[in-house]
């Protein structure tokens, strides 16, 4: 392949480009003569539409033109100035010619540089402020320990003079502020920055408020689910307990199982009929809390010297208890019972009939005289088949006890139905 561009010829002398085209520039002008078919305009025109020649130029070689003086030149506008700047052409109006005998409208002049923008005034110099200046802070202490101090008052204070380690330490045993801890958003130094993170952390005193607040917050919720439980849980356990003895009670009876007699603690032997308050509830032996009243049932008093006489017997004072509120609380209502409200004690065999006689609001839990056989403020004065009805009051407490006597009025065996005050 031949080299483009040889050191030396085929004779052995050296390539240069003065010996290849003559003169000196005659290489500059070759080049130039080059024609560009995107830019070079066609011969004997300019470039720009705006430039126009003194004359046509005949066709001279480059090192001619090259010589040549430059002629002048004169630049026009060949559309009268109307080419706007995106190069669309706008059309002067043109007036009509005035008619024969008139006169053309008088020419306006044109508005002068005053009369549209105003007097020329200089401007004034503007008073150049000169910039504020900050002087640092001088400290003793070293500024790489520094850090931003985020939580300072942003308040503006008077401006303090700057005091040494010396006056800092003395005004810090003093209690007062530090000079520097009193202009906002100075940095803290290492002892001001242990102070904040002091300071940031809870005191003891916090300590203890906050764990007194929860413990007290504890107890209250645990209260609140204690008394949620008694007032609304132990009801319907106790109701469903109740129901449960009393279904069990009715099927022994049909099946001839239970017999008179003496029966177990905790054990049910009879149905306790309020008509007036709408009360159903077994009656089981003994006044134990677990196994009889807390069951929801009512308890017959059956031990020591609070034995009382059975509904069968032909004198006696058949006494029981139940609870006035929670544990299925049948005898919460036995206030609203008045003088001859039927009371109705079912058992196996018979219905016994009794009428509320009397109350006693209040009394004494020690007063075991108001479930004797003859039992005093009863009204009652002579041996007689009587029942009674005990409970605590008042509501939600066990400080005193409420008292209802009753007296039997009828004597009914089952196989000749319902009494009247069921039935109806």
């Amino acid at each position: 392949m031949t080299d483009l561009r040889p050191e030396r010829d085929s004779s052995g002398a050296p390539y240069d480009a003065d010996d290849a085209y003559g003169d000196a520039g005659a290489f500059e002008a070759a080049v130039d003569d080059l024609a560009d078919p995107l830019t070079d305009p066609l011969p004997g025109q300019h470039p720009s539409p705006w430039f126009r020649s003194g004359g046509a130029e005949p066709e001279r070689t480059p090192a001619a033109r090259t010589a040549a003086e430059p002629q002048e030149q004169e630049w026009y506008d060949p559309e009268g100035y109307a080419r706007d700047w995106y190069g669309q052409q706008q059309q002067p109006q043109q007036q009509p010619p005035p008619a024969q005998g008139q006169q053309p409208p008088p020419q306006t002049p044109e508005p002068t540089y005053e009369q549209l923008y105003g007097a020329y005034a200089p401007e004034q110099p503007v008073s150049e402020q000169p910039a504020p200046t900050y002087e640092p802070v001088s400290d003793d202490e070293t500024v790489g320990l520094r850090t931003d101090d985020t939580r300072r008052i942003a308040e503006p204070e008077p401006d303090r003079p700057t005091e040494g380690r010396a006056a800092r330490r003395k005004a810090a045993k003093k209690g007062g502020t530090r000079p520097a801890e009193s202009r906002p958003g100075a940095p803290l130094s290492r002892v001001e920055a242990r102070r904040a993170e002091r300071a940031r952390r809870p005191s003891p005193g916090a300590v203890i408020s906050r764990g007194l607040g929860e413990v007290f917050i504890t107890v209250g919720v645990l209260m609140l689910l204690f008394v949620t439980y008694q007032l609304w849980w132990t009801n319907i356990r106790a109701h469903q307990q109740a129901n449960g003895a009393a279904h069990d009670l009715q099927e022994s009876w049909a099946k001839g199982k239970g017999k008179p007699g003496s029966f177990e603690p905790g054990q049910g032997f009879a149905l306790l009929h309020i008509p007036r308050l709408d009360v159903v509830v077994p009656v089981a032996e003994g006044i134990d809390k677990q196994q009889v009243l807390d069951r929801g049932m009512v308890g017959h008093y059956n031990e020591g010297a609070t034995k009382t006489a059975m509904p069968e017997a032909k004198q006696g004072n058949f006494a029981v208890a139940g609870h006035r509120n929670t544990h299925g609380e049948p005898f919460r209502y036995i206030n609203r019972l008045e003088p001859g409200d039927p009371i109705v004690v079912e058992t196996q065999d018979k219905y016994f009939v009794y009428k509320m006689a009397s109350i006693l609001p209040q009394t004494s839990p020690g007063n075991t005289g108001v479930i004797g056989p003859v039992p005093p403020g009863s009204g009652f004065t002579k041996p007689g088949r009587y029942i009674t009805l005990t409970t605590c009051t008042p509501e939600f407490t066990s400080k005193y006890r409420m008292i209802v006597w009753g007296k039997m009025v009828e004597e009914r065996p089952r196989d000749k139905g319902k009494p009247s005050a069921l039935v109806n």
